[in-house]
């Protein structure tokens, strides 16, 4: 079900999560290729491009981070065909991408595949694939599964899976399966060849408990349920944007909405003239959580923040954050201006 979602050719549930896929299929590139180079977009998620920091450290494996377009949001393709060599094992990006922003695939599989390179494409949300077209042109495919029927518990856990072309099946990560027991033990239990293992042997993996589960999700939704929009994520995203646009963006001075140029999926990046922390607490005390500031990981976005909505936001929560952060816009800009035209005071006698 993962290969027929992704357009793969095989699929393994082994990993611990959607960033550790990521690593782990940059290894297996590192693997397949021989060559010991990374060419990695800006756009993954920086948490994912931190995981993958570690586990290069100490396996020489150095990587290029390719900026993105500022109108587009996309990686920059002149940036990465630059980037790319004979040396380079693989390009990572991820589609939908960090802003929420869907990569043109075809274009930067061709760019990795003229120099020899392997496409790894990443997928922080799996439901993307109901409405965005499969990375068929990828060679390796890496996703956080959670959201097929792994319910949240304290942060986690999470449910990382890899799919590949068939030619890769031999340098994929792990050599594990499921299988019910015939014991008494009515539990489900994984075993792993770890002898030879593509991965370092792991005892008790509780994200093979999480493959049946998300399986039952997947094969309940999928593919045609999930394509027709079925999964409640897919029918609520996109509304939830277009009323924060309309009401917000459109109608009030002092916002504005970032990357515009390319379709999108899921997630927003709203910029304000007024600095996040503000109207973040007016937000908050409506018990409504707003953005996450950028400037963490871009600072060249200033006071620009990542939205998005889900299948637990309902319409009137949407209608309500936008009505609480236009009326605080609209009194910032009314400061600022009324700071601007008034005369400075006559100075004492």
């Amino acid at each position: 079900m993962i290969a027929e979602l992704t357009g793969m050719d095989v699929a393994n549930a082994s990993m611990y999560d959607g960033s550790t896929g990521a690593a782990e299929a940059v290894m297996m590139a590192v693997r397949v290729t021989g060559r010991h180079k990374a060419v990695v977009a800006a756009t993954v998620h920086p948490e994912y491009r931190e995981v993958l920091a570690t586990y290069a450290k100490h396996q020489g494996l150095p990587s290029t981070l390719i900026t993105y377009n500022k109108e587009t949001g996309r990686i920059d393709l002149a940036a990465l065909e630059a980037a790319v060599t004979g040396e380079t094992a693989a390009v990572l990006v991820q589609s939908p991408n960090f802003f929420g922003i869907i990569e043109d695939i075809p274009a930067i599989a061709a760019i990795a595949h003229a120099k020899g390179a392997l496409l790894i494409v990443s997928i922080a949300e799996a439901v993307s694939l109901g409405v965005v077209r499969p990375p068929v042109e990828a060679d390796i495919v890496s996703m956080e599964a959670q959201s097929f029927g792994v319910a949240l518990s304290y942060g986690g856990p999470f449910c990382g899976v890899i799919a590949a072309k068939e030619q890769y099946v031999r340098q994929m990560p792990g050599a594990s399966w499921v299988r019910q027991s015939t014991a008494m033990e009515p539990w489900l239990r994984s075993h792993a060849r770890h002898a030879r293992a593509t991965h370092p042997p792991r005892e008790g993996d509780v994200e093979h408990l999480h493959e049946p589960g998300a399986g039952r999700a997947h094969g309940h939704n999928l593919p045609r349920g999930l394509r027709q929009g079925r999964h409640p994520r897919i029918g609520r995203a996109q509304p939830g944007q277009s009323r924060l646009r309309s009401q917000t963006l459109a109608a009030q001075p002092g916002a504005k909405l970032l990357f515009t140029g390319a379709p999108r999926f899921h997630e927003f990046v709203l910029q304000t003239d007024e600095a996040p922390a503000a109207w973040s607490k007016r937000l908050l005390d409506e018990k409504i959580v707003g953005g996450v500031e950028l400037s963490r990981w871009y600072p060249e976005l200033g006071n620009a923040t990542l939205w998005c909505a889900t299948e637990v936001v309902t319409r009137e929560q949407i209608d309500k954050a936008a009505k609480v952060l236009a009326a605080g816009l609209v009194r910032h800009n009314d400061d600022q201006r009324n700071t601007r035209q008034s005369p400075h005071p006559p100075d004492a006698e």
